[in-house]
């Protein structure tokens, strides 16, 4: 049974990264704090527009975990601060495996390190 469930996870993941994001999209300047809160509440943080745009939706949720973590638990799991932007960054555009379980994430390589870091920054905003 669990041999079927992690061969049909995988299968899931292959699919959901199969889809390629909008290439080119633009990247923002960022700064070394960001203050999502000050937004109206109509406006999308521009992270969160990247992620839709994105195939992240295939894995994760903003509060339903799917395969991956929710983005509420990664805010409550990291801090908000440059290091931690940097490696969750990387981590996105590199993939990994073992933070969340047994199931790998898959590289994403043709994110720039600038929208991988915006996205991120959405994440962690959310922290409650």
């Amino acid at each position: 049974m669990k041999n079927t469930l992690f061969i049909l996870a995988c299968f899931i993941l292959a699919l959901a990264s199969c889809g390629s994001p909008e290439s080119n999209s633009t990247s923002t300047t960022a700064t070394t704090e960001s203050t999502p809160a000050a937004s109206s509440s109509t406006e999308k943080h521009p992270g969160e527009k990247l992620i839709a745009t994105s195939d992240c939706i295939g894995c994760h949720n903003k509060v339903t975990k799917v395969i991956g973590p929710t983005y509420e638990e990664i805010a409550a799991k990291y801090s908000l601060d440059d290091a931690t932007v940097e490696q969750l960054a990387t981590k996105i555009i590199d993939g990994g495996k073992g933070v969340w379980g047994e199931i790998p994430m898959t590289p994403h390589a043709s994110l720039s390190k600038d929208d991988a870091k915006e996205m991120v920054r959405y994440i962690l905003s959310l922290k409650k």
